[in-house]
């Protein structure tokens, strides 16, 4: 059940993700404890502008996907570091080692 206690467990892990490095959804979601809501994480993220100011950008599918239709994602990414293989992020290099 999604609850304001839960939606603030999810954004402290993002915020403690470190510039230049990136988690996967489901990473999240293992972290808080809930292996298998890897979209809950998503869903909470896509409406995180309401809860404050968070990295956001520094969340990608677990293959390095970025979010489809935010065009910011990947400038806000190679602003603060982050290496790309083609069109991904190369998760090899930059995930966050949490």
């Amino acid at each position: 059940m999604l609850n304001e206690d839960l939606i603030y467990e999810i954004l402290s892990v993002v915020e403690e993700i470190p510039a230049g490095k990136v988690a996967s959804y489901g990473q999240i979601a293992k972290l808080i404890g809930r292996d298998r809501n890897a979209r809950l994480v998503g869903q909470v993220l896509s409406r995180a502008e309401y809860y404050g100011s968070y990295p956001c950008h520094r969340v990608v599918n677990h293959a390095g996907r970025l979010v489809p239709h935010w065009t910011g994602q990947r400038e806000l990414l190679l602003e603060e570091g982050v290496l790309f293989k083609g069109e991904h992020v190369d998760m090899k290099k930059c995930r966050w080692d949490c």
